[in-house]
């Protein structure tokens, strides 16, 4: 059953948006569900998200709000539209085959009004529903980009460690501080990944398909390079990130300050081979 998937549900949407989550198992009558949320928040005060079996063969995923989460809404109505339009870009990143519902909202521009909000998401036609696989399958490809969103409109940001905030702070570097939060935040390099796919973009490898378990290696590269940048700006996944395998990541950084772009590696690596 779901229901006894929670450990791997929790640990899959941990690697795939860098937050901590907690959930539990909930039983109404014959009924139970699996709801989770973020680990700095309980499931009152912020989204969760409800994952249920749908038929005998199909998975169906809802999330809603708390019913005391007027402080964190409030939060999200403020979010920049830069972060709006990411978690836009995230919910629709989900595959087409799934059924996406919002009540009430048009899907292009649904936002965060009220606690009335709502986005359901009905997997059907599904082979061995109940298998570690496809349970994993459906956290990767719905409940991640769903509470990634949720994320990115609340605020979340990463830093690499408290070490690195404090020097931030004493010496001043409020913009590059923040520059350095966009290269890290590991919302961007979900939503890179999840609109380029996992093929590297100059040597066409897929780390996956040729390492197995082990092929979750591949990396994400900016375009710009962010110490070029005179001041912090907006980075669109779609257009100004892109992957790269580890082999061709390095080799477009040995040319400086500018590095190759992957186009030009790409012309490198075929005149290499006549």
């Amino acid at each position: 059953m779901i229901t006894d998937r929670i450990e791997l549900i929790l640990a899959e949407l941990q690697e795939g948006t860098g937050a901590a989550f907690a959930g539990t198992v909930r039983h109404d009558g014959l009924r139970r569900s699996l709801k989770i949320w973020f680990g700095d928040l309980d499931e009152r005060h912020g989204p969760v998200a409800e994952l249920v079996p749908y038929g005998l063969r199909g998975h169906q995923v809802k999330l809603g709000f708390g019913n005391f989460s007027a402080a964190v809404i409030g939060q999200i109505k403020q979010a920049a539209e830069e972060d709006v339009q990411l978690s836009r870009a995230l919910v629709a990143s989900i595959p087409a085959g799934v059924v996406l519902e919002m009540p009430g909202q048009a899907p292009a521009n649904w936002f965060v009004r009220d606690g009335s909000f709502r986005i359901i998401a009905t997997v059907r036609n599904l082979d061995r529903p109940h298998s570690d696989q496809v349970l994993a399958s459906t956290c990767r490809e719905v409940i991640v980009p769903l509470m990634a969103a949720m994320a990115e409109l609340i605020g979340y940001d990463q830093i690499d460690s408290p070490e690195e905030a404090s020097d931030a702070i004493l010496e001043g570097a409020l913009l590059r501080s923040v520059v350095r939060r966009r290269e890290r935040n590991p919302r961007n390099r979900l939503l890179c990944i999840r609109i380029h796919g996992e093929r590297c973009a100059a040597c066409g490898l897929e780390p996956r398909a040729r390492y197995g378990a082990a092929g979750s290696v591949i990396e994400v590269h900016h375009r710009q390079p962010l110490c070029t940048l005179g001041r912090p700006r907006a980075y669109d996944p779609r257009i100004d990130l892109v992957p790269l395998c580890p082999s061709c990541h390095r080799a477009v950084h040995t040319r400086r300050p500018l590095p190759y772009s992957p186009e030009e590696l790409r012309e490198l690596m075929g005149a290499g081979c006549d």
